[in-house]
C-alpha cells in the first residue's frame, strides 16, 4: 500500500472555516475548545469523569442491541471495557442502504485507529459507532450508487419520495431483496454479498439491517454500534431534553449570536437558527415534527402548547422526543464518555455552532478530529493513470477536460514535438522580442505580452483540436476517461462520497479495514489517496 497526501486546499468546494480549522486554529479558536491534533484528545481524555450509574444504564443498552445484530467476542469484551471505564472515540452516520457511501467505512475506521492509540497510552477507549436512525430524509438513505463497468448504476429500496417519521425504524420493502441480488451480480460472490444477504432481507428496518451488516463486516475489532431510537437511551437522555426546553430561549439566543459571531468572522452558518427555533423534535404519532418557540410556550405544528405540557410529556415519555442536528452529539455525548468525534467537513462545521449548546448543557465540549479522506486506486486504475501521464486532480475538471486530457497524450509523437517545440520557440523568440522592444519604447513591452498570450492561446486551441480528432478516431480513449472517473471522480465527487464502501470490501476482503486503519494513523492534513 502506497499513501499520497492531497491538501484539503486542493480538494473543490472545501470550506473556508474547515480550512481554518486545520491549517489556522488561530483564527477559529474561539468557535473549537481544542485544536485539533492527538495530543489534545488525549489530555481531555485523562481528565474525562462521567457519572457510573450512567455509563451502567448505557452498557446495559450496548449489550442488548450488539447482542441482536449478532456482534462478535471482540465487541461484547469492548461494552465490557466501556462498562468498567473505558472512554469512547465516536463517528456515526445515516443508515444508507448497504452501509451507505464509502466514507461510512473510513469514519469506523477513524474510531478505530484513535481507541487503539488511546488505550496504548494508558487510557482505556472502545470505538462506538452512532447509527443516526432518528434522521427522517429517507430519499437520502434508500439508494445505493455501484460502478458496473463504465458505468454507474443506482439501485433504490424504495420509490417513495417523502418521509417523516425516523428512517431507522422504516420497515425495508420486499423490492429490498431482489435489489441484493442486483449488488451481488455486480460484486461477485464473496463475503459482502453473503453479508447483504443475512442482513437486508424481510422484517429488517433501515436501522437494524444497516446494523447487521455493519456488525458482519466489523467482526472481531471491538467496533459497538449504537441505536440511539431505543427507549431506555431516551430515558437516559431525559435530563437533557427537558433542560433544552426548559432553557430553549437561552439556548436560541446564544446560537443566534455565535452565527452573528461567524459570519462576522467570514465563515458561515451549517444550520440556520431563527429566533422560533428549538433543539427538540417531537414524535406526533409517526410524524417528527419540530418545535418552535411562541410566546414564552411552543408551538407544535399549528397547535399552540404551553412549556408545563412539553416538561410533563418529556417527563413521562422522552422517548417521543428527539434532537436535532445541534442537539444530536450533545446527547450523544451525555450518554457516552466520548473522548472525541470524528467527522467531516460538515459535521466539523456544526461544532462550531453546537459548541454553545456543549458549554451550556454540558459544561465542557468534546474534541473534534476529521475523519479519514481517502480515495482508493486499484491496480488496474493506477495502470491507466500511469498510461495516460493522469494524475489524481486532473479528474477534478470534468470529462470533456479528461478526455481530452487522454487523447492529448496519445497523439503521434511527432505531433506532440511539433506542437511542444513551436510553443517553446514562440516563447523564446518572443522573449527576444520583448528585450529589444524595452530598450526602443517600454510601453510597447505591454502590447508584446498581450500578442504572445493571444498567440499561445490560439497554438493551445489547435492543441485541443487535434485532440478531439484524435477522439473521434479511437473510441477507447473516451471509454478509458469514463471508466476512471465512474470509480475515481464520480458524478464529479470524491469516490467517498458516491460510490459504497461494500464496492471497496467486497474486492480487498475484511483486511481492507487493517488498511484503513493503518491510512487514519499519520497524520496528513488531507485527502489521502492509496494505492492498493
Amino acid at each position: 500500500m502506497k499513501i499520497e497526501c492531497l491538501p484539503f486546499r486542493s480538494i473543490p468546494h472545501s470550506s473556508r472555516l474547515f480550512l481554518d480549522f486545520l491549517f489556522q486554529y488561530e483564527n477559529v479558536q474561539r468557535f473549537y475548545a481544542h485544536p485539533p491534533n492527538p495530543l489534545s484528545v488525549l489530555e481531555y481524555a485523562r481528565t474525562l469523569e462521567f457519572p457510573a450509574e450512567r455509563r451502567a444504564r448505557v452498557a446495559v443498552v450496548l449489550e442488548k442491541q450488539n447482542q441482536r445484530w449478532g456482534a462478535s467476542e471482540a465487541t461484547m469484551a469492548s461494552i465490557e471495557k466501556f462498562r468498567r471505564g473505558a472512554v469512547a472515540c465516536i463517528s456515526g452516520q445515516q443508515v444508507g442502504v448497504f452501509g451507505g457511501p464509502f466514507y461510512s467505512v473510513l469514519k469506523a475506521a477513524s474510531a478505530l485507529q484513535m481507541a487503539e492509540e488511546l488505550s496504548a497510552e494508558g487510557v482505556p477507549a472502545v470505538p462506538v459507532f452512532w447509527l443516526a436512525t432518528e434522521d427522517h430524509d429517507l430519499e437520502e438513505i434508500a439508494s445505493v450508487t455501484i460502478p458496473n463497468g463504465c458505468e454507474l448504476e443506482k439501485l433504490k429500496s424504495t420509490e417513495r419520495t417523502g418521509s417523516v417519521a425516523p428512517v431507522g425504524g422504516v420497515a425495508l420493502e420486499a423490492r429490498v431483496e431482489a435489489m441484493v441480488e442486483q449488488t451481488a451480480a455486480i460484486l461477485g460472490p464473496g463475503w459482502v454479498s453473503d453479508a447483504l444477504r443475512e442482513s437486508y432481507r424481510a422484517g429488517e428496518t433501515y436501522g437494524s439491517a444497516f446494523a447487521r451488516l455493519f456488525t458482519r463486516i466489523f467482526a472481531g475489532t471491538g467496533m459497538v454500534l449504537v441505536d440511539p431510537l431505543d427507549h431506555e437511551l431516551h430515558a437516559v437522555a431525559q435530563p437533557l431534553y427537558t433542560a433544552a426546553a426548559e432553557r430553549a430561549e437561552e439556548l436560541d439566543l446564544g446560537l443566534l449570536e455565535r452565527g452573528k459571531a461567524l459570519h462576522k468572522a467570514g465563515y458561515h452558518e451549517q444550520v440556520r437558527v431563527t429566533p422560533e427555533s428549538t433543539l427538540l423534535f417531537s414524535m406526533e404519532g409517526n410524524r417528527r415534527t419540530v418545535l418552535h418557540l411562541a410566546d414564552g410556550g411552543f408551538m407544535l405544528s399549528a397547535q399552540r402548547v404551553s412549556r408545563r405540557e412539553v416538561l410533563e410529556r418529556i417527563a413521562e415519555h422522552p422517548e417521543q422526543f428527539s434532537p436535532n442536528v445541534l442537539l444530536r452529539p450533545v446527547v450523544q455525548d451525555y450518554l457516552f464518555p466520548t473522548a472525541v468525534y470524528f467527522g467531516g467537513p460538515a459535521e466539523i462545521a456544526y461544532f462550531a455552532q453546537a459548541g454553545v449548546v456543549y458549554e451550556k448543557l454540558l459544561g465542557r465540549t468534546t474534541p473534534v478530529l476529521t475523519r479519514l479522506s481517502a480515495t482508493i486506486i486499484s491496480p488496474a486504475m493506477s495502470d491507466l493513470l500511469a498510461r495516460y501521464q493522469l494524475s489524481f486532480t486532473d479528474l477534478f475538471h470534468g470529462t470533456d477536460r479528461v478526455c481530452e486530457l487522454l487523447a492529448s497524450r496519445v497523439l503521434a509523437p511527432a505531433l506532440q514535438d511539433a506542437l511542444h517545440q513551436t510553443k517553446e520557440s514562440l516563447r523564446i523568440h518572443l522573449e527576444k522580442l520583448r528585450a529589444e522592444l524595452q530598450g526602443l519604447d517600454p510601453t510597447l513591452v505591454d502590447a508584446a505580452a498581450r500578442s504572445e498570450r493571444k498567440m499561445l492561446y490560439q497554438l493551445s486551441k489547435i492543441g485541443s483540436r487535434a485532440a478531439h480528432a484524435e477522439l473521434r478516431k479511437n473510441e477507447s480513449l473516451t471509454t478509458d476517461a469514463h471508466h476512471v472517473l465512474t470509480e475515481l471522480f464520480p458524478h464529479k465527487g470524491l469516490q467517498e462520497r458516491v460510490l459504497p464502501g461494500i464496492y471497496f470490501l467486497a474486492r480487498y476482503g475484511p483486511e481492507l479495514i487493517t488498511q484503513l486503519k493503518k491510512a487514519a494513523a499519520p497524520q496528513c492534513p488531507g485527502h489521502q489517496i492509496i494505492w492498493l
